[in-house]
């Protein structure tokens, strides 16, 4: 959830700012990096900050909701840099603003923590919460078609979309995921058989 609020809050004080000094640009990556967590700020438009401002609110309260703890939070935190380092892959994407990949990266984290937390921790009855929202997350990103061009244009958006960040986000926020929940298994004490 404090993950969310910086993210929205970030954003609105980047939208003050001059938005070149703050996007992602894979030219500038290794002699720019905090780009890889500015970027995400930027906004393009009114609309554009407006929806991820949404988004950020419903992501951070589907990990309140969810019970997510800190350290899958702090697998969203590096998730967040390594979202838009995946945008590498298209360098002709030259300029990315945007939360999208970011959040994308917080849902998949909460999915996977209600699928495969440990079952004392994750509230009753949510896994089948936690696979619904997954499968339509899969199915999004399917249709998205991020393997296609890298800029879209819609008629929904006076932007600009591009599909391979929240494709980057949903693998960077499995990833970091997937390191957690396996240490946090490894931690959990096995029960001792009798014999």
């Amino acid at each position: 959830m404090a993950l969310a609020a910086v993210a929205g809050a970030g954003s609105v004080l980047a939208w003050w700012l001059p938005a070149a000094s703050w996007d992602w640009q894979p030219v500038l990556a290794g002699t720019e990096p905090w780009r890889a967590i500015t970027g995400a700020f930027v906004h393009w438009s009114v609309l554009h900050l407006a929806a991820n401002l949404a988004g950020a609110a419903v992501v951070g309260a589907f990990g309140w909701a969810a019970r997510v703890p800190w350290p899958m939070a702090l697998a969203w935190a590096v998730a967040w840099p390594l979202t838009q380092l995946g945008l590498l892959i298209r360098p002709e994407l030259a300029h990315y603003g945007g939360l999208s990949g970011v959040m994308h990266a917080g849902t998949v984290i909460g999915v996977l923590w209600l699928i495969a937390g440990p079952r004392e921790q994750v509230p009753r009855g949510s896994r089948w919460i936690g696979a619904g929202v997954g499968l339509s997350l899969l199915v999004k990103l399917w249709l998205e078609a991020p393997w296609g061009e890298v800029l879209r244009r819609t008629d929904e958006w006076d932007i600009a979309i591009a599909p391979l960040a929240h494709s980057s986000g949903s693998l960077a926020g499995a990833l970091c995921a997937a390191v957690v929940l396996v240490t946090l298994r490894q931690r959990v004490p096995r029960p001792q058989s009798a014999g």
